[in-house]
């Protein structure tokens, strides 16, 4: 299991990365984590932080008595070569055992999710959470079909070999996850339900719904 928590969150517009920011009892990072353990209590977890964050990472699981096992990896300038360094790090020596790779910032994603997408990836090598789409979409000035639209979550889930092959190649901008690197192999990836509450914490307004949803939970 890698989780993805290497980014700055310029996006938000914050003193701090966003996966550190508060959430709930504690922040981010550590809701994620605390799911992912409940949801896949078995796997191996492997954390990607932003180089140089790993004492402060340290100072929070003290601070909120976070004492889930895992492992840190330093990440990189882009989402490919922090995901590259943790899979480089991976000890198992079989090439189908099967991967997640989850965003730290997505701590809605539940036992089914990863399920499911541990299922299908066992079943065809790759699998995706995704969303249908709601609104109404449009490229450019051109309407849509929203039934062919899907919005892509995480986890997503790969064979081990599949996921080393991919991650050997050179580094490409139109690669924006690692469905897009896997599938540039000639590789299907397979689809199966994420849910829309699964939602990536990037504007401040999401964290106004995630507030929200952590309350549901605690209340």
């Amino acid at each position: 299991m890698i989780i993805v928590a290497g980014g700055s969150g310029k996006r938000m517009s914050a003193s701090i990365e966003k996966q550190f920011l508060p959430l709930g009892e504690s922040v981010v990072l550590i809701e994620t984590l605390k799911m992912v353990s409940k949801s896949v209590p078995q796997a191996e977890i492997v954390l990607v932080l932003p180089c140089g964050r790993e004492d402060y990472w340290k100072s929070l699981c003290d601070k909120y008595n976070c004492r889930i096992a895992h492992r840190l990896v330093c990440g990189g300038s882009e989402r490919f070569f922090s995901v590259k360094a943790a899979i480089d790090s991976i000890r198992c020596t079989s090439g189908k055992a099967l991967v997640a790779i989850h965003d730290g910032v997505r701590p809605f994603a539940d036992k089914q999710i990863f399920d499911d997408c541990f299922e299908k990836a066992a079943e065809c090598g790759a699998a995706v959470a995704c969303c249908d789409c709601i609104d109404s979409v449009r490229y450019r000035n051109k309407s849509i079909d929203r039934s062919e639209v899907k919005l892509v979550q995480t986890p997503q889930c790969f064979e081990l070999s599949l996921l080393q092959k991919a991650y050997a190649q050179t580094y490409n901008p139109t690669f924006t996850d690692d469905a897009s690197v896997v599938e540039s192999l000639g590789t299907e990836i397979a689809l199966v339900e994420g849910k829309r509450e699964n939602i990536k914490l990037t504007k401040p307004f999401d964290f106004v719904i995630a507030e929200s949803l952590i309350n549901g939970k605690l209340n």
